[in-house]
């Protein structure tokens, strides 16, 4: 299991919602993040209007929705009001009982992804677990050969990622396409999970920990691992 409290419901439907739904979970995850309005309209590249005009339901949806959910560390599922669980997470399942239904296989890492740094010159195992193919697709239409689960260790993401948190991995995404964005990375031996920011050769590292400062690379020893589309809280 990605996280053994999860429950999925079997007919993996999203049901439309009204758009009061939309915004009061918009508007509670926001508390629960500590981040405004205006931050996530910045981190999404809109409006501040178009996120308060989706918390008064005025909008009763957005094609921004998917963006919403993965900076929020929650699904469409929850936005929607087809969960509860604000993780939207189901239950993985095993290989046995994969071709029963229609599941996808996306590989998990044991490598604890330093949210500050960790050293991958280590040997990773690796599991393959099943997960609902309407799950998956609702934060992403990559492939699933090119997903990766992996779980971060530390505090430097704080409050967007907690330590122990799954993240999901978008490899097809092995260049800085959006600033500010959550990668994971390598430099050399060294691994992290951080939101990049790249300025002419060099590339800004950023933590959401205002605790933690900024630090800095060379465009060129950056190795991107792949995009952090979805955060699944460990509760």
């Amino acid at each position: 299991m990605v996280n053994g409290k999860c429950g999925w419901r079997p007919n993996g439907k999203l049901l439309a919602s009204a758009p009061v739904v939309i915004g009061s979970r918009i508007a509670e995850r926001l508390s629960v993040a500590g981040i405004s309005q205006s931050e996530l309209a910045r981190r999404l590249g809109v409006r501040q209007s178009t996120i308060s005009g989706l918390i008064r339901g005025e909008q009763r949806s957005s094609t921004h929705l998917h963006r919403i959910a993965r900076e929020l560390s929650t699904s469409i599922a929850y936005l929607e009001g087809d969960t509860d669980d604000p993780s939207g997470s189901p239950e993985a399942t095993s290989l046995s009982s994969a071709p029963d239904l229609d599941l996808v296989p996306i590989e998990s890492i044991d490598l604890q992804y330093g949210l500050g740094a960790t050293f991958t010159d280590q040997h990773v195992e690796v599991e393959v677990l099943q997960f609902p193919r309407q799950w998956v697709e609702s934060f992403t239409r990559t492939p699933s050969n090119l997903l990766t689960f992996a779980r971060g260790r530390g505090d430097s993401m704080m409050p967007t990622i907690h330590s122990n948190d799954m993240v999901l991995i978008d490899r097809s995404q092995r260049t800085i396409a959006e600033r500010d964005a959550i990668w994971a990375f390598t430099i050399g031996d060294i691994g992290g999970i951080k939101r990049l920011r790249p300025v002419g050769d060099r590339v800004v590292i950023l933590s959401d920990n205002p605790a933690v400062p900024p630090d800095e690379a060379m465009a060129d020893e950056v190795r991107i691992v792949g995009r952090v589309i979805t955060i699944i809280r460990n509760i």
